[in-house]
């Protein structure tokens, strides 16, 4: 397996993490896991739920839409003063999430963006020039300092 999706420039965060899984179903739970085990890490409990579903939404998006045969995907999350921040970078920038899609009540797939739309409090895709970034902030309680 090769990473198609090599680290961009450093970004400045309070907390950084990334790690590359394989384009395979069996890593959305793992991905999912990892993301809430860093949100509690990181002293934000309230949000580690929030942040494992959107995870889990954006990888599982990955694997069906964006991965290629050998390529990894990649979950970068990060802490900034006011939010925890999920992307999850794949290799296919032309298949571009639609913002427009509406699901049918009978429809088994569709629902995964409204979910991510309905938790963050902000999210939206970055083209790369080799793949793409989807991104959801969750906003975080700020503690005052003491």
């Amino acid at each position: 397996m090769t990473d198609s999706c090599p680290p961009g420039p450093p970004k400045v965060h309070g907390r950084y993490d990334a790690v590359s899984f394989t384009p395979y179903p069996r890593s959305v739970p793992l991905a999912r896991r990892h993301v809430a085990r860093l949100a509690v890490a990181w002293g934000h409990p309230e949000v580690a739920g929030d942040a494992a579903l959107v995870a889990s939404e954006l990888c599982t998006n990955a694997v069906l839409h964006g991965c290629l045969r050998d390529r990894l995907f990649r979950v970068e999350t990060s802490l900034g003063a006011g939010a925890l921040r999920v992307a999850v970078t794949d290799p296919r920038g032309e298949r571009l999430p639609d913002h427009a899609r509406v699901s049918g009540p009978d429809d088994q797939f569709g629902r995964g963006l409204l979910i991510v739309r309905t938790l963050a409090s902000r999210w939206s895709v970055e083209k790369l020039t080799v793949g793409k970034s989807v991104w959801a902030e969750l906003d975080i309680a700020r503690i005052p300092d003491a």
